[in-house]
């Protein structure tokens, strides 16, 4: 039995759905009347998908009305059918007819015959929608519906987003509110915009904050209580539940929060990498620059910085890494469009895991932050999904648990136009010493492994993808860099048609193939490349900067020359000029940046920011200036065109911090 906020009902009425065999799940409305007997409508049969445990465990009307969202014990979510019509409703008989017989000990039992008799004359509605198992087999604990969204919960330590597609439940994202809080039972949205979460932590009842990011309150109570209730005031709280058979209260007094925060943090460790979505014009606001910063605290962060106030405010929060964000790649320039900024976003890191969004930001003049986000997350993937799906996992060896995700891009040119199938590519490097190309199939959230090479034999620490496209045909380039100092750069243009192929004749599952052998590998440090960038000249020559371990920073100047077949083997690249700067930082190159052929930008964890001329005689520094972001992990850089037509170079440089220049 649960009770469901049913919109439209008067006061004394509310909606009882009740659970019973075969999966049988009754809605009847009740209406309270003192000193009378309860009136009791029937006004729908709905019928639960089989499983073992085949009962409903919370339920909600949704306000767009004809439409039922519930969940059950196995961790489904359904959707069926309603109306409140008069026609579709059958009446428990006695008290339709006028009776005012005061309740007695036999009215329970006519009521119970009066509805059941008139089961028949409804009929038994199967689901529009159902997201089988989405909460795991521990069960839905509460559904709540706020603005045009649905938010459901369970006991798998996550809270889930939706929306209504039609008739069909879309899951945009799911929230991990805080480390530990496994039992999450209720969501409560209070008028100063904050979204508390109710559950069990351990043996405690907690309500947790999510704008703020913490405990408000915390009860010792033994925690895992199914019977419970908590109310709270300006004035008090109160939080009752049931042990042991008796019913016990925990009861305080609100105390003035002597808590101010001065200065928000974006992320509770340092910041390992960042990338520029775009910018938002709001009318009466400065121009906001959007960004993405992925941190070593397992999260991911949407920011919106005003370049007037000089304040990152958070948009929002993407925790579904289970270790530290390393890299992050948009699959193309997010160009400002009639509903605002748009792109696919990849993050990935620890324990070979890569999730994948789509973000949509637009200008909201009524918010705080000035910028509405919506994130709808895509696909994800981890290279040891198939183990952890053994039954007998705790016999076997598991393979390279700790492999991690160094760097990624997406591999351009491999949207619609150039293929048959929507398939979009994302190269990757691998601390296991291998380089990786996965497929993305947007349309069936499918992100599929199609692609690797284990050339590097060491940790590979960035990865760039570009595209050579002329009158002689486009070529798929990869560069990758490893531990060692070595740049290789491969032709992927092979592999990812055949993996198209693959992938549209087994409908999305294929096996890993092989990138062959590199076209070129060069020499470029004499340790780790921690930063490079890839640019192309107007002569359609490439420039590859690369940065080291070592302070120096090495330059070389590519061609590409297509033979006459397609085949990869008439793909030839030659060293056209080579440049290198050996202690051109005092510490390690993080970040290098190709503004303009003849224009360099690189950045060191000794935080000096250098600006760089190419010339025929080598590199020469034209400017330097100090940063104040410890421990740079990564830098990203736009350009702007002013008024008068002038070119305005910034960037942006994360670590211990954040800072735009």
């Amino acid at each position: 039995l649960s009770w469901a906020p049913c919109p439209g009902l008067p006061p004394d009425a509310a909606a009882l759905l009740a659970s019973g065999p075969d999966g049988e799940m009754l809605w009847l409305d009740v209406t309270h009347r003192p000193g009378q007997a309860p009136w009791v409508r029937l006004m729908g049969r709905y019928l639960l998908p089989p499983c073992k445990q085949r009962w409903h465990t919370c339920a909600a009307f949704l306000p767009q009305g004809g439409l039922l969202v519930c969940g059950d014990r196995r961790g489904s979510l359904l959707l069926f059918p309603c109306s409140s019509s008069p026609g579709w409703a059958a009446e428990s008989t006695g008290i339709a007819n006028g009776g005012t017989n005061p309740v007695g000990k036999d009215s329970g039992s006519s009521l119970e015959t009066s509805c059941l008799s008139c089961k028949g004359a409804l009929p038994l509605e199967a689901p529009l929608s159902v997201l089988f198992g989405l909460h795991g087999k521990t069960g839905v604990t509460s559904v709540t519906c706020h603005g045009d969204y649905i938010y459901s919960t369970g006991r798998d330590g996550v809270y889930r987003q939706l929306r209504l597609q039609g008739q069909q439940l879309e899951v945009l994202r799911k929230h991990r509110p805080c480390k530990g809080l496994q039992w999450i039972e209720e969501l409560r949205f209070t008028p100063d915009g904050d979204l508390l979460v109710l559950g069990f932590h351990a043996d405690n009842f907690v309500v947790w904050s999510s704008k703020t990011g913490e405990n408000l309150h915390c009860v010792p109570c033994g925690g895992g209580h199914r019977s419970w209730s908590y109310c709270s005031s300006l004035s008090a709280e109160a939080f009752a539940f049931i042990k042991c058979g008796d019913v016990m209260l925990y009861r305080r007094e609100a105390k003035p929060c002597e808590q101010q925060v001065l200065l928000a943090s974006l992320h509770g460790r340092e910041i390992s990498c960042v990338r520029r979505l775009g910018a938002v014009e709001v009318p009466g606001h400065a121009t906001l620059n959007i960004f993405v910063t992925g941190s070593e605290d397992t999260t991911a962060c949407v920011l919106a910085l005003s370049e007037h106030s000089r304040t990152a405010v958070p948009l929002a929060r993407l925790s579904d890494h289970i270790s530290s964000v390393r890299a992050l790649a948009l699959a193309g320039p997010a160009r400002p469009g009639d509903e605002g900024l748009s792109a696919l976003l990849f993050s990935a890191g620890g324990r070979a895991q890569i999730e994948c969004y789509q973000l949509l930001c637009a200008g909201d003049p009524a918010s705080e932050s000035a910028v509405a986000c919506q994130v709808i997350h895509v696909a994800s993937h981890r290279l040891d999904e198939h183990w952890e799906r053994k039954k007998n996992r705790h016999k076997l060896v598991k393979m390279d648990p700790e492999t991690r995700y160094m760097s990624l891009s997406v591999v351009p040119g491999t949207s619609t136009e150039q293929l048959p199938t929507p398939w979009k590519f994302l190269a990757a490097a691998c601390s296991d010493g291998s380089v990786r190309v996965f497929g993305l199939l947007e349309a069936a959230r499918k992100l599929v492994l199609v692609a690797e090479s284990f050339h590097h034999q060491r940790c590979v620490l960035k990865v760039e993808a570009f595209l050579h496209a002329r009158a002689g045909g486009e070529r798929h380039l990869l560069c990758s860099a490893a531990t060692d100092g070595s740049v290789a750069f491969w032709d992927i243009t092979g592999p990812i048609a055949d993996a198209t192929d693959a992938l549209h004749r087994a409908e999305g599952e294929m096996q890993p193939l092989a990138l062959g052998a590199p076209l070129l590998t060069i020499m470029a440090h004499s340790c780790g490349v921690n930063s490079l960038h890839v640019r192309e000249t107007p002569k359609g020559q490439y420039l590859v900067a690369s940065g080291s371990d070592d302070g120096s920073i090495h330059v070389c100047l590519l061609e590409v020359a297509l033979g006459r077949g397609k085949a990869e083997a008439g793909t030839c690249l030659h060293v056209l000029e080579r440049v290198a700067r050996p202690c051109a930082h005092a510490a390690h190159v993080t970040g290098i940046r190709v503004l303009r052929p003849d224009l360099l930008l690189s950045a060191s964890v000794d935080q000096r920011l250098t600006l760089w001329r190419r010339g025929p005689g080598g590199l020469d520094a034209l400017g330097t200036t100090f940063f104040h972001v410890p421990d740079l992990a990564e830098l990203d850089c736009w350009e702007v065109a002013e008024a008068g037509g002038e070119l305005r170079y910034y960037c942006v440089l994360c670590g211990q911090g954040l800072e735009m220049l």
